[in-house]
């Protein structure tokens, strides 16, 4: 079964968007949470349940990736052509952009916890200023920490996915679970990227209010580190494929 371009950029957005009202949602909704613990775990758990839900919806007609590190990566190790590329991470902004905007917007019912969301940025990830989701953490911890999870995910993804692999069924699982264990580590450092659209999403719809708008400043780091680490994971996955004897 083959589907056309179309179909697949409809699937990226809307996968996006998916990804993005699960994580963005948790991290708002959340937002002044008593127990900083509860509010790491019960992100970790939305993103990462949520993801594995969305690949099984959405694998079969795009692939999934929902995220422009992965989509680099697959190109990188030739799994999907050059000029696909593009397009699916533009339908990755727009999922994720319109995800978000959804979120500011159910957010904005409650008059009184709303301005606590302008100032966090939608819960933006963040280095170095006072948002809820930044640990105090320098802008190069937090492009460390970008590369190497964006690198366990992107490569575990290639993994998983490759036509050989005995774990191809349990593919979206593997993920999941994957994307939770780095939100898990992230979350207190930085407030856990590991994909520029989860950050450019939250980032440009706050750059709407005042006290919203240092999130897009810091933006770069989440978008050069996930893309790092997609880049180095398809490489060493080109590294890891079995040769013919």
């Amino acid at each position: 079964m083959t589907w056309s371009s179309g179909q697949k950029y409809l699937a990226e957005f809307v996968g996006t968007l998916g990804l993005l009202v699960a994580v963005g949602g948790a991290a708002v909704f959340t937002i002044g949470a008593t127990d900083p613990l509860v509010r790491v775990i019960a992100i970790s758990l939305s993103v990462g349940l949520g993801l594995t839900a969305l690949l099984y919806a959405f694998a079969d007609v795009s692939g999934g990736h929902f995220n422009p590190a992965v989509t680099l990566g697959a190109w990188i190790a030739g799994r999907i052509p050059g000029r696909e590329a593009v397009p699916y991470v533009l339908a990755q902004i727009a999922g994720a952009v319109t995800g978000m905007g959804i979120i500011a917007a159910i957010a904005y019912g409650n008059p009184g916890f709303f301005p606590a969301v302008q100032h966090a940025a939608l819960a933006s990830q963040c280095y170095t200023t006072s948002s809820v989701a930044c640990g105090g953490y320098g802008w190069a911890s937090a492009l460390v920490i970008e590369v190497v999870l964006t690198f366990f995910l992107v490569v575990t993804i290639l993994r998983v996915t490759d036509p050989d692999s005995s774990a191809r069924n349990l593919a979206p699982l593997a993920i999941g679970l994957v994307l939770l264990m780095t939100n898990l580590v992230a979350i207190p450092v930085d407030g856990a990227s590991i994909n520029p659209v989860r950050s450019f999403g939250p980032a440009l719809v706050s750059a709407f209010w005042p006290s919203g708008r240092w999130a897009i400043g810091q933006v770069w780091v989440f978008w050069l580190g996930p893309l790092l680490g997609g880049t180095f994971a398809a490489f060493v996955e080109r590294g890891l494929r079995a040769r013919a004897a």
